[in-house]
């Protein structure tokens, strides 16, 4: 099976300083619709995996939360893509949990799940925490210099391994060019 992880905040939708609160402001960033429906037309599974620590904060609650999905799935699916899962993390950095990125919790989660190996399974990420995710467990990260990419990039220290691309569109275009 051909899996994907992809991070939302930065990577699928638009990024804000002060949260993704409700589904209004939930807005895709350009052409990560089509990049998702290529993906999944190319045979591959794909599964996000977010940081919603807005939660644990009260910024927003599980109803807007699931708001915000309805709304990232309905434009996926419009756009001829599917997203097989949402997983998140509701904690703050406090809750001292193990599914915040950069733990691998939620990678660990989704490796279960979907009964695929962690070696070289691609996580596409926008900030350090999303690739250490992903590198703590062999996989391969990805990033993509929307969101906080660009910063992130700038400050060095990736993994090793991390491959890097303008946005989630040529991410995906590599991924599916790669692996047929």
């Amino acid at each position: 099976m051909k899996l994907v992880i992809l991070d939302r905040d930065g990577v699928i939708n638009k990024d804000r300083d002060d949260f993704v609160k409700n589904s209004l402001e939930w807005e895709p960033l350009d052409h990560s619709l089509e990049a998702i429906a290529n993906l999944t037309q190319a045979g591959w599974r794909i599964v996000v995996a977010t940081n919603q620590s807005g939660l644990g904060r009260g910024l927003f609650d599980l109803h807007a939360l699931h708001a915000m999905h309805a709304k990232m799935h309905r434009l996926v699916n419009q756009a001829g893509g599917r997203i097989d899962a949402v997983v998140f993390c509701p904690h703050t950095p406090d809750d001292n949990c193990d599914c915040r990125k950069p733990l691998p919790g939620m990678v660990k989660e989704i490796t279960e799940r979907f009964n695929v190996k962690p070696e070289g399974l691609p996580m596409i990420g926008d900030s350090l925490r999303d690739l250490e995710s992903i590198a703590a467990v062999g996989g391969q990260p990805i990033l993509v210099k929307t969101g906080k990419g660009a910063k992130t990039l700038e400050k060095g220290g990736l993994p090793e391994g991390t491959l890097v691309f303008d946005d989630l569109y040529d991410a995906a275009e590599y991924l599916i060019q790669t692996h047929h």
